[in-house]
């Protein structure tokens, strides 16, 4: 089973937003998910491997947009956000 990987970096990122994005709610989205898996090819953001994203609700209710890369077994994630209506939008018609 691959293992949730976040930098410092990424940790501080994550606990510093209102309201913060537990490790804990990452992992119920990942398993809530209910949906596609899809590709950020957007030039400013090209990772390799590409970057997925997808939306998906905590057990709580609380929808979450999870952006990671996945690297050598292991899910790096890279942000964990609310997302907004415009990434909801896109997400509902392709995801």
């Amino acid at each position: 089973m691959a293992s949730l990987v976040m930098s410092q970096h990424v940790r501080s990122k994550l606990a510093n937003k209102n309201p913060p994005v537990t490790r804990e709610e990452i992992l119920q989205c990942f398993a809530n998910l209910n949906g596609n898996i899809l590709y950020d090819t957007r030039s400013q953001h090209v990772t390799d491997p590409l970057t997925r994203w997808f939306i998906a609700e905590t057990d709580y209710g609380r929808k979450l947009k999870i952006a990671y890369i996945p690297k050598n077994g292991d899910i790096i994630i890279k942000t964990a956000y609310d997302p907004d209506q415009e990434e909801l939008r896109i997400y509902a018609k392709l995801g």
